[in-house]
């Protein structure tokens, strides 16, 4: 009985040094300076890291995404995108009359921007989506599919340019830009 009880304390005890700290891929910048990378700590502690090659720059102690998406760095070290590629679709409808027939979900944040003081701006799905091409989102129970070459979606994926412009595609193949 001692035995099985001092086994249970020494597994308990145990347990908090198990659990393992996850990262999202970490990304260069454009002109190879600056590295961005989202290290969850445990669930819902998080850390969104700039460094250079002599270590941090900045950090950011919120979880403004998780480790499966897309962290772009600006060239200056000082901007970071974070693209949500598998987006928790909204629930907020869009007022006024012309936005009746477009479902709440198209009102999704997809994208957004972070600063050293935390969020500068955000893109919602309507942005980079029309109307007529909703029906090509992926809808998943509480997700949706949004963005071309990532998740299975084929096309090409996002991609930092040499000017420091991030390039992509969504879903019905329009082409967008954005910028730090």
């Amino acid at each position: 009985m001692l035995r099985s009880v001092l086994i249970l304390v020494l597994l308990l005890v145990a347990l908090p040094v198990s659990a393992v700290e996850r990262a999202s891929r970490t990304r260069v910048s454009a002109n190879g300076t600056f590295s961005v990378r989202l290290v969850e700590k445990s669930p819902g502690k998080c850390t969104l890291e700039v460094s250079k090659e002599s270590g941090p720059i900045w950090t950011l102690a919120e979880c403004v995404g998780g480790v499966d998406d897309l962290y772009f760095v600006s060239n200056d070290g000082e901007r970071v995108w974070v693209f949500f590629p598998l987006a928790p679709k909204g629930t907020v409808k869009l007022p006024g009359k012309k936005n009746r027939k477009v479902p709440a979900w198209a009102n999704t944040v997809v994208a957004a921007e972070y600063g050293r003081q935390g969020r500068v701006q955000e893109r919602r799905l309507l942005e980079y989506v029309g109307v007529r091409e909703l029906p090509e989102v992926r809808q998943m129970a509480q997700h949706l599919k949004w963005l071309e070459g990532v998740l299975g979606v084929p096309g090409k994926g996002p991609r930092l340019t040499d000017a420091g412009r991030i390039e992509f595609e969504t879903v019905g193949g329009k082409s967008h830009q954005l910028t730090f």
